[in-house]
């Protein structure tokens, strides 16, 4: 494997796995976690997942744009062709919400840590930002599940 479109495609099919995998989960384990009620719990958890956007998350939404636009130039595909459009809109929806899910984990951690340490039950605010947590991941899971289906069929769709 010494020619660049493999080894392009290669890293661009690892970071969409790091991507969606690691998305996939910390948000089961976050929600699982949740479901428990155990303040304690909650705060290790979200710490963690707080790590995992960081270490693993954060590169590979940069590496997937980067090495899809290289990929895009190597094999010579209309940058304007409407597959990569559809697949270009959904890559910002899923950024559009995960960068506000980001933030929500951070704060999510930061309450049950206060109130692992104090010994009091969650707030209202911790429950209204898991709901907003969830409704935020919905709509971006669902786009990288398209994004998915654009990239393997390539699809005429206008």
């Amino acid at each position: 494997m010494s020619d660049p479109y493999s080894w392009l495609k290669l890293i661009h099919i690892i970071s969409a796995t790091v991507l969606f995998g690691t998305g996939l989960g910390t948000a089961f384990q976050m929600w699982m976690a949740n479901r428990t009620g155990d303040v304690r719990a909650i705060a290790a958890v979200a710490s963690n997942v707080v790590i995992a956007d960081y270490v693993f998350t954060t590169p590979a939404v940069i590496i997937q744009p980067v090495s899809g636009i290289a990929l895009i130039w190597i094999m010579g595909y209309d940058p304007f062709s409407p597959w990569l459009i559809a697949a270009y809109a959904l890559f910002v929806l899923t950024g559009a919400c995960w960068t506000p899910v980001v933030a929500i984990q951070r704060r999510l951690r930061n309450i049950a840590r206060d109130c692992a340490s104090s010994g009091r039950p969650l707030p209202d605010e911790y429950h209204r930002l898991m709901r907003r947590w969830i409704v935020l991941g919905i709509p971006a899971f669902s786009a990288v599940l398209v994004i998915f289906w654009l990239m393997v069929t390539k699809p005429v769709l206008w």
